[in-house]
C-alpha cells in the first residue's frame, strides 16, 4: 500500500510530537488496510507519513485522552512496534491505570523493567 498523508487537524509548526512505526509487518494486504484504518481513526494522530520502512506518526500538541492512549498501546502491541516511546505519555492523571498496573500485558513493554518499578 502506498502511504497517504493524513491530516485531521492544523498543528504548530514548532511543535513536533512523533511516533516512530519501524518495520511494521503486514499478514495480508487487508491486514495493512486494517492498520491505516486503524491510525485514521486515532484522534490524537494529526498526520503521518513513511520513509522507507518507517512510519512516523506526529500527534496533536495536546496531552492525550486516556482512550486515544489505549488505542496506541492496542494498536502498538498488535503490530509488534516498540512501545518504550508510549512511557512518554505517563502523566499524573493516568499513572494508576498506565504506570502502576504491573500485571497489564503493556506494563513491561512500555516501561521495561526496573528494581524502581517493582513492588
Amino acid at each position: 500500500m502506498k502511504w497517504k498523508k493524513l491530516t485531521k487537524f492544523k498543528r504548530n509548526p514548532d511543535y513536533t510530537n512523533y511516533l516512530t512505526c519501524k518495520g511494521v509487518k503486514y499478514c495480508s494486504l487487508l491486514d495493512e488496510t486494517a492498520f491505516f484504518e486503524w491510525i485514521e481513526k486515532i484522534n490524537c494522530i494529526a498526520s503521518y507519513e513513511g520513509a522507507l520502512d518507517e512510519l512516523y506518526l506526529d500527534l496533536v500538541d495536546r496531552d492525550l485522552k486516556d482512550t486515544e492512549l489505549k488505542e496506541l498501546i492496542a494498536l502498538f502491541y498488535r503490530y509488534k512496534i516498540d512501545m518504550k516511546q508510549l512511557a512518554q505519555f505517563k502523566t499524573e492523571h493516568n499513572k494508576d491505570w498506565f504506570y502502576d498496573n504491573k500485571r497489564a500485558f503493556w506494563n513491561k513493554k512500555v516501561f521495561g523493567e526496573n528494581k524502581s518499578h517493582k513492588k
